[in-house]
């Protein structure tokens, strides 16, 4: 139903009494945090966006020869993933990578150094291998690597993140190159690491392959939507109590104008006159 103008102006003088004005500043003080959620949201959105993008740009490419890709110096983010192809020998001394998971289940990532035919050394991922049956921290059998000239296919990953926590020997809590490096005696390291996806000659047994990257963005960009759309919501639902307001305080006024017919005082009766009482007269 609509409002005459008069009901507009009403509702609106309604609308900045002191009451109400309380009600707009945490209107928008609620907005502003929606704002900023949402952004947040949507920055999330955009790294799952272009990581997913990296992904499937470079993950079934023709590989590269690694030294174009990877140098001393960290590789860059728009580079990981790219598919390169190394060879080299393999160094004794592996590193296992704890808690990381392959189809729901926690193990270990197996780090090899390969050292390429110029000099420089590569951390190779080569897979996942279960926890040992004795617990997390005792360390398993690890498959060795296949000796002499290897040619290794993978992609390349940026080190990750440190965790701070106290290493035990022969292991990481993260795939920090910085780490690696010390726990392999100040080993020089490139700027990056690389997943195996193949390796001539392949080694039997060999650790199993990590499961494919999530190219999944999540529902990111639905809770940005979600917390903007919160913003004219905010709005609209306390104009429509103000809006209720004011016309039940009309209705009650109106009721208070209008007399009530049950309690109004009865007409005044009239008088019969008998006609012989006047001829009497």
């Amino acid at each position: 139903m609509g409002m005459s103008v008069a009901e507009h102006r009403a509702v609106l003088r309604r609308a900045v009494t002191p009451p109400w004005l309380r009600w707009w500043l945490v209107a928008v003080l609620a907005a502003v945090a929606c704002y900023y959620l949402g952004q947040w949201q949507w920055g999330r959105y955009e790294d799952k966006a272009a990581r997913a993008d990296r992904i499937e740009r470079h993950y079934a490419a023709p590989a590269q020869p690694v030294g174009e890709v990877l140098g001393t110096s960290p590789v860059p983010l728009e580079r990981e993933w790219t598919r390169v192809q190394a060879r080299g020998e393999y160094l004794d001394g592996d590193l296992l990578a704890r808690n990381r998971p392959r189809d729901g289940v926690y193990g270990y990532e197996v780090l090899s150094r390969l050292e390429l035919d110029d000099g420089s050394v590569l951390v190779v991922d080569r897979g996942w291998i279960p926890n040992s049956d004795e617990g997390a921290e005792v360390r398993p059998d690890v498959p060795a690597p296949p000796s002499g000239q290897v040619e290794v296919t993978g992609w390349v990953r940026q080190g990750e993140r440190s965790l701070d926590r106290d290493p035990i020997p022969g292991q990481l809590s993260s795939i920090n190159l910085a780490e690696a490096s010390q726990e392999w005696g100040d080993q020089a390291l490139l700027g990056g690491y690389v997943v195996r996806q193949q390796e001539q000659p392949a080694a039997d047994p060999t650790p199993l392959d990590l499961d494919a990257p999530d190219t999944g963005t999540g529902p990111h960009l639905a809770y940005a939507i979600q917390w903007w759309l919160v913003i004219p919501a905010v709005f609209v639902l306390i104009w429509f109590f103000v809006r209720r307001e004011e016309r039940d305080a009309a209705a009650a006024l109106e009721d208070e104008q209008v007399p009530d017919e049950t309690t109004a005082a009865p007409p005044p009766r009239r008088t019969k006159v008998r006609i012989w009482d006047e001829e009497d007269g």
